[in-house]
């Protein structure tokens, strides 16, 4: 390769278009009888409905992540989902399986490849069922991580986890904890009052078994009016006397989200998509 031709990789920047995400939802409220799959067109659907200006043919590539990959969360969700979407056949797809941080992966590695000067427009996205999918659900574990004693065998239980990173970090303690979860749902709260979270949400239909179809167009985990009280009552599931509880820790939803990421054309006197 020559130098020239490094330097004009180098040169392609990678930029987010735009981002949207579906409202998410408690494991089993908004979404039980809604298959994770369905989630995640919806979510690409209402993307690409937002950028009319960018034909679907023109996409690089699609990268979904999903933490556990069998039922609706599978056969590839990235190729999958993307074909239900109206994606055309022509559009490669591949899955993500980081277990955490998977959609912010998808964005990097797709993010990596424009900046490498392999693709123009790619599409990156991730999705979570907790309610049809909880961590660790139908894994078998090899025997040897616990007979050599590489994890502990509370390894999966991330709330034993939350409660020993407390341990390793003393000044993190559980007001400090709670504190930072009231000022959580007081700037949800607030950013909801402005509209300010609402642009960005893609509805979602959803079905329930008693009430029939609906439309999710909100958050069903925030709860506004939480109290440091409130906060201060609540058990620690995972330690006598601990310090992580259902209130202060992250919650365990069903959602999904989706971008575009583009290389920016850099031009004399402007710079454009």
């Amino acid at each position: 390769m020559s130098r020239s031709h490094m330097q004009s990789l180098g040169d392609s920047q990678p930029v987010l278009v735009d981002a949207v995400r579906s409202p998410f939802g408690k494991s089993g409220g908004l979404y039980v009888n809604t298959r994770a799959d369905d989630i995640m067109v919806r979510v690409l659907r209402g993307l690409l409905e937002r950028n009319p200006r960018l034909s679907p043919s023109l996409i690089d590539d699609v990268a979904i992540a999903a933490a556990t990959q069998t039922g609706d969360q599978g056969m590839n969700l990235g190729r999958s989902a993307s074909l239900l979407a109206g994606i055309p056949n022509s559009v490669p797809g591949y899955s993500v399986d980081r277990w955490c941080a998977g959609a912010m992966t998808s964005v990097t590695t797709l993010a990596s490849a424009i900046a490498a000067g392999a693709y123009d427009v790619a599409v990156a996205g991730g999705v979570e069922h907790m309610g049809n999918h909880p961590i660790g659900d139908g894994v078998d574990p090899n025997p040897r991580f616990l007979a050599e004693k590489l994890v502990d065998q509370d390894a999966l239980a991330m709330g034993s986890t939350a409660e020993r990173l407390h341990d390793k970090f003393p000044h993190l303690t559980k007001e400090r904890a709670d504190k930072y979860a009231l000022s959580s749902q007081q700037k949800t709260a607030a950013a909801y009052e402005k509209g300010e979270i609402q642009k960005d949400l893609i509805p979602v239909a959803v079905r329930n078994i008693e009430l029939g179809y609906g439309i999710a167009t909100v958050d069903e985990p925030p709860r506004p009016t939480t109290t440091m009280e409130g906060l201060a009552g609540l058990k620690t599931p995972f330690r006598a006397a601990g310090r992580v509880t259902a209130g202060n820790s992250s919650g365990i939803n069903d959602g999904a989200t989706a971008a575009i990421i583009a290389r920016l054309e850099k031009q004399k006197n402007s710079d454009s998509l």
